[in-house]
């Protein structure tokens, strides 16, 4: 799979980091010392950590060489590393007393064995925190499903992307195995994009990259045509001219 484009990505960097911020904000512990970014991206998230816990030593990874050397350029005065954590796990330290991970696990397979894993990180009575997008009953998302799928365009995906998050109940009986306590909550997001060509920018930088990433130039530029025609259907436009970009996220904060 092609790298990750940082720039793309933050295209949509107020909107992007909120999540992050508002679970950071839920997070209750005193003076942490480790805190560890998994999926840190171009260290927006990263920087939200710092912010909310000065003190502390907190380390950004993820497996994109692209994202890590954005992330050292924009904040070079916090730490950054290249890590697949779906297979890397032991090249990490293991007295955390955070782990964040802001919108990276859906990308990742194996949750049952990965969160364990993850939490197996933690010091006694470290926090885990965790935010994924939960938004396959959103229009963009069916759109993509259904134009990827269509005659027209079956052929160029021979593997269709695979979805790796449970369910919120699958979520529920996890955490209650694996950890002492914890909560789960869901939030939609009310983005104001300016047009219907903003969800496509939007998308381009996540959601649309698995298809647009084994495409020719020209075959992108007609798959996001056909994408683009069902997003001006199911996306009305508000008065001012806007577009409201529904997109629900799914939080929870797990105790070791």
């Amino acid at each position: 799979m092609a790298d990750w484009n940082s720039v793309q990505y933050l295209k949509f960097e107020n909107e992007r980091t909120q999540p992050a911020i508002d679970l950071a904000n839920r997070i209750n512990i005193d003076n942490p010392k480790k805190v560890l970014d998994i999926g840190c991206g171009p260290g927006n998230s990263t920087q939200v950590l710092a912010q909310r816990f000065p003190n502390a030593y907190i380390l950004g990874v993820d497996n994109s060489l692209n994202m890590i050397e954005t992330a050292k350029k924009n904040y070079p005065k916090l730490y950054f590393m290249s890590c697949d954590v779906s297979k890397d796990l032991s090249m990490l330290d293991n007295d955390f007393d955070i782990i964040f991970s802001n919108a990276c696990l859906q990308w990742i397979p194996n949750h049952n064995e990965l969160l364990k894993n993850i939490i197996g990180l933690l010091k006694p009575d470290g926090i885990l925190a965790i935010q994924i997008p939960m938004n396959y009953e959103e229009p963009i998302h069916k759109i993509i499903q259904e134009v990827s799928t269509s005659e027209k365009w079956k052929s160029e995906f021979p593997n269709p992307r695979v979805f790796y998050n449970l369910t919120q109940s699958q979520y529920f009986d996890l955490l209650s195995e694996i950890s002492s306590d914890f909560s789960m909550w869901e939030t939609i997001y009310c983005h104001k994009l300016k047009s219907h060509n903003g969800i496509i920018e939007w998308y381009r930088g996540t959601g649309l990259r698995p298809y647009l990433n084994i495409l020719s130039d020209e075959k992108k530029k007609a798959f996001e045509e056909d994408i683009f025609k069902r997003v001006v259907k199911e996306y009305p436009t508000q008065k001012n001219g806007n577009i409201i970009f529904r997109f629900p996220r799914f939080f929870f904060i797990a105790v070791r």
